[in-house]
């Protein structure tokens, strides 16, 4: 099935718009191009034969010190009981006023709303035509994003120690 769809999206969406085809490990998935991975789900979302009417997860992992993360969109057919995994690989900016950005998808999937909160918010990762990115876990003025492996813990946050 992922060769049959890597085919169809370059077919109709773009030649580059995969990157790469991960077949080894316990999930295969497809990486995307960022600039077309708006039009490789609404693709995916709205054709007949994939029907992806569900973004079951989406979530950010940080590959230090390779310096790169990767966005992991788990994708579900509800119709026809069938899950995709897409990933988008960027460059770890680790400047906290230059964070790396990927397209937003919740104008596709509404629950990416909530996910890409919790991506940004976490991890530092920018979803660009977001409608409301803001903190979601963390207090709006905390400095750093905590599951990025090279953040380090404040000593204190407003005079209350953290450790």
């Amino acid at each position: 099935m992922l060769l049959e769809i890597k085919n169809h999206i370059e077919k109709n969406i773009h030649p580059d718009a995969i990157v790469d085809l991960q077949e080894t490990g316990l999930q295969s998935a497809l990486y995307i191009s960022k600039e077309y991975l708006k039009s490789v789900c609404l693709f995916l979302r709205d054709h007949k034969n994939y029907y992806f009417d569900f973004l079951a997860n989406l979530t950010a992992v940080d590959y230090f010190p390779e310096d790169y993360f990767e966005v992991v969109y788990n994708l579900t057919s509800i119709p026809f009981q069938k899950q995709l995994t897409l990933k988008v690989k960027v460059n770890a900016i680790r400047d906290l006023k230059d964070l790396p950005e990927v397209p937003s998808v919740s104008e596709v999937w509404r629950t990416a709303d909530w996910h890409e909160r919790e991506a940004y918010d976490l991890m530092g990762i920018f979803f660009t035509d977001h409608p409301d990115l803001r903190r979601i876990l963390m207090p709006e003025d905390w400095v750093g994003f905590p599951l990025r492996k090279d953040y380090q813990d404040p000593e204190t946050y407003h005079n209350i120690p953290v450790k």
